[in-house]
């Protein structure tokens, strides 16, 4: 297994509402992502996913507990600038990421804001557009692009402050079919390509099924942690309302007529390969 990347140990998090009240939104969190994990995390609404993953690079500190990226401790505001480095994050919408006026303007943005040499800049634009095939578009205006092109005009951005991780935050809940199969397209050629940590949180379990492991919060815990193929089809996920993957909701209503088809189909490439053996 690759070393430990992000680390937390006993891990609270409290938000303070406007009449004063606590609100936990984590509750003792421990968790190792290794480098190089493309990890899923999924949970309902108000589950506490989001509020996880802004503590991996530091827009959250903790209320208790501890927080480790690379072996830098985010409470610590020495470490900040460098855990930020090295974690970038994409949001669910892309425009609210977009700031400049041309596609390798707003990439370049992190990396001139980091203080980088303009060669270095401009060869690390290259690179990212090319990484997302972009490259063709580098001089549009990114309100003229289609919500998927935007959004991997954002993850161009991450790339090219050179990010050890990237966590998506929601990155496909805006787009259509074709802009969330581009940005799921990206999203698993950095992980399996470039090797970077992906964390992708998602309410799909279609997207949750790519990933090599998938996490499950439900207030504020951490309640599964696996292997997709273990996880996802678990009763407490359905518990949870989160539902199936359609290829394993497919498979679960084929084995019910008869069918036999084994557990764990989570794709449709999956499941028509097991429907062409049987």
């Amino acid at each position: 297994m690759s070393i430990p990347f992000i680390q937390t140990r006993a891990l609270e998090h409290v938000y303070t509402a406007e009449d004063g009240r606590s609100i936990p939104a984590l509750r003792g969190i421990d968790l190792t992502v290794h480098r190089g994990e493309f990890v899923a995390l999924i949970g309902p609404n108000g589950s506490g996913k989001s509020t996880l993953a802004r503590h991996f690079n530091a827009l959250l500190l903790p209320t208790a507990g501890e927080v480790w990226v690379d072996g830098l401790s985010t409470s610590d505001p020495r470490h900040v600038q460098a855990v930020r480095q090295r974690v970038g994050m994409v949001f669910q919408n892309p425009d609210n990421q977009l700031v400049a006026g041309t596609v390798e303007e707003d990439v370049a943005f992190g990396p001139e804001n980091l203080g980088i040499p303009p060669t270095e800049i401009r060869r690390r634009v290259d690179e990212a557009l090319e990484v997302v095939e972009m490259t063709d578009y580098r001089r549009h205006p990114p309100h003229m692009l289609s919500g998927g092109q935007k959004q991997r005009v954002a993850i161009a951005g991450a790339l090219a402050t050179r990010p050890d991780c990237i966590v998506f935050d929601e990155p496909t809940s805006m787009l259509d079919a074709e802009g969330r199969r581009q940005v799921l397209q990206t999203v698993r050629r950095l992980n399996a390509e470039l090797g970077l940590t992906v964390i992708l949180i998602t309410q799909s379990m279609d997207e949750a099924a790519l990933a090599q492991r998938v996490l499950v919060m439900d207030r504020g815990r951490i309640v599964l942690d696996g292997p997709p193929e273990e996880v996802l089809e678990a009763p407490e996920v359905e518990g949870l309302g989160l539902g199936r993957p359609f290829a394993a909701e497919v498979a679960r209503r084929l084995r019910a007529q008869g069918v036999p088809l084994p557990r764990g189909l989570l794709t449709v490439e999956a499941l028509a390969a097991a429907l062409q053996n049987i």
